[in-house]
C-alpha cells in the first residue's frame, strides 16, 4: 500500500515518490510520461502516491505528450565532465544549432562526481521531462549507462575518449586514422625525429592516437624512439611538461604530434620559452581543430574532429526518437577525421 502522506518543506522529488511507492525511478518516469509498459496495479499505486505526496510535475512533464513533438519545442540534456573545455564548447554549439531548428532547447549539466551526484542529475532530468540526453562523459560505468537507459528517455553516448564499453548508442570519430595523417604529414615534410605527447592511456582514444603515430613511423621505416613518447592528460599543462622533457633530450625532436589542441598550445609555450620558433625550429600538430587553433600564432596544423557534426547528429536523432520516428542509431558510429594544414608545420631545420 502507498505510504502515508507527510509534510514537506520543499518540492517532492521523483526519487522520493519512487521510494514511497516501492518502485524504481524509471517506473515513476514512465507513469509521468504516460508510457504503456507499466502494470495497471503498479500504475495505480504510483498515481496514489503522487496524489498523496502532492507531487507537482514541471510544465515540461505535464505537457510531455506535446513536448515530444520537436516542432513544439522541448528539452535535450547534454552532460559533461568539464563543460568549460574547448571540446565541450564545440559540442554545445552543434547541439544547440540542431535543437534551435525545431525550437527545442539545450540543458547543459556538469556531472558531479560520485553516485549521489549522478543520481541527483538523473532525478532532475526526469523531473524536467527531457526529450533525450547526450552523455559527453568519460567516466560513466556500464551500470550507470543502463540506469539512464531504463528511464525510458532516449540517450546517446557522445564518446570523447573512444571507449567501446557502451550499452548505449555511441558516436565518435576516427582517432587512429587522424593520428596516422598527422604523423605522415610531418614525415612527408622531411621530419624523422617526431615526438608525441599522448592523452591518458586509460582511454582508448589515447591508445588509438598513439597507435596511429607508431603505425605511420613504422610504415616509413622510421624507428619509434621510446624517449620521444610522453604521456599527457589532454590539458595545457601536460603539453608544457611533455615538451620541456622532449626539448631537453640530447637529440630533441624536430616535430611534435600532440593528442589534442590544448596540449599543442602547451608545446607552443615551452618552445617559445626556450627561444625556439614554430615551425622553423619545431613543427607542431594538434588534434580536434577547436576554434582557438585558428587564432593562435602561428595558426595550428591539426586534425579536424567533426565535433559539431557529431553533436548535431546526436541531437537530431534524439529529437526524432522522441517524436516517434525510427532513427537508425545503433552500436557505435564513427565519422572520419581530416588533416587541416596551417602554419605550424614546415621542413625540419637545416642539418636535422
Amino acid at each position: 500500500m502507498p505510504s502515508n502522506p507527510r509534510p514537506s518543506t520543499g518540492r517532492v522529488t521523483v526519487a522520493e515518490i519512487a521510494s514511497s511507492a516501492g518502485v524504481s525511478v524509471a517506473t515513476v518516469s514512465k507513469v509521468l510520461n504516460q508510457r504503456s509498459d507499466v502494470a495497471p496495479e503498479t500504475r495505480a499505486r504510483v498515481k496514489a502516491v503522487l496524489a498523496e505526496q502532492h507531487y507537482v510535475p514541471s510544465t515540461r512533464t505535464r505537457n510531455n505528450a506535446k513536448a515530444r513533438l520537436p516542432k513544439r519545442g522541448g528539452l535535450i540534456d547534454i552532460v559533461f565532465n568539464d563543460p568549460g573545455s574547448p571540446w565541450a564548447a564545440e559540442m554545445i554549439r552543434g547541439a544547440e544549432a540542431a535543437a534551435r531548428a525545431v525550437r527545442a532547447s539545450i540543458v547543459v549539466t556538469a556531472l558531479e562526481p560520485g553516485p549521489s551526484g549522478h543520481q541527483r542529475w538523473l532525478d532532475d532530468m526526469v523531473a524536467r521531462g527531457s526529450l533525450g540526453v547526450i552523455l559527453a562523459v568519460s567516466n560513466l560505468s556500464v551500470d550507470e549507462q543502463r540506469a539512464v537507459g531504463q528511464l525510458g528517455v532516449p540517450a546517446v553516448l557522445m564518446d570523447p575518449v573512444g571507449d567501446f564499453e557502451s550499452v548505449l548508442p555511441a558516436l565518435g570519430s576516427g582517432n587512429f586514422g587522424g593520428a596516422v595523417a598527422a604523423t605522415q604529414h610531418l614525415i612527408d615534410l622531411g621530419h624523422r625525429a617526431i615526438a608525441t605527447v599522448t592523452g591518458p592511456m586509460r582511454y582508448l582514444a589515447s591508445q588509438a592516437r598513439l597507435a596511429g603515430y607508431r603505425a605511420a613511423l613504422e610504415r616509413s621505416g622510421i624507428p619509434v624512439r621510446p624517449e620521444l613518447v610522453r604521456q599527457g592528460d589532454f590539458h595545457y599543462g601536460s603539453g608544457v611538461v611533455g615538451a620541456a622533457a622532449l626539448l631537453e633530450l640530447p637529440e630533441p625532436p624536430t616535430a611534435v604530434v600532440a593528442a589534442n589542441d590544448e596540449q599543442a598550445l602547451g608545446v607552443y609555450a615551452t618552445a617559445m620559452g626556450k627561444g625556439l620558433r614554430v615551425p622553423e625550429d619545431l613543427s607542431v600538430v594538434g588534434f580536434d581543430d577547436v576554434p582557438l587553433s585558428q587564432w593562435v600564432l602561428p595558426p595550428l596544423t591539426t586534425v579536424h574532429q567533426p565535433i559539431r557534426e557529431l553533436a548535431q547528429l546526436a541531437t537530431r536523432s534524439l529529437l526524432g526518437l522522441a517524436d516517434g520516428e525510427r532513427v537508425p542509431l545503433l552500436g557505435r558510429i564513427e565519422l572520419p577525421t581530416t588533416l587541416v594544414v596551417r602554419a605550424s608545420t614546415g621542413p625540419p631545420p637545416a642539418g636535422r
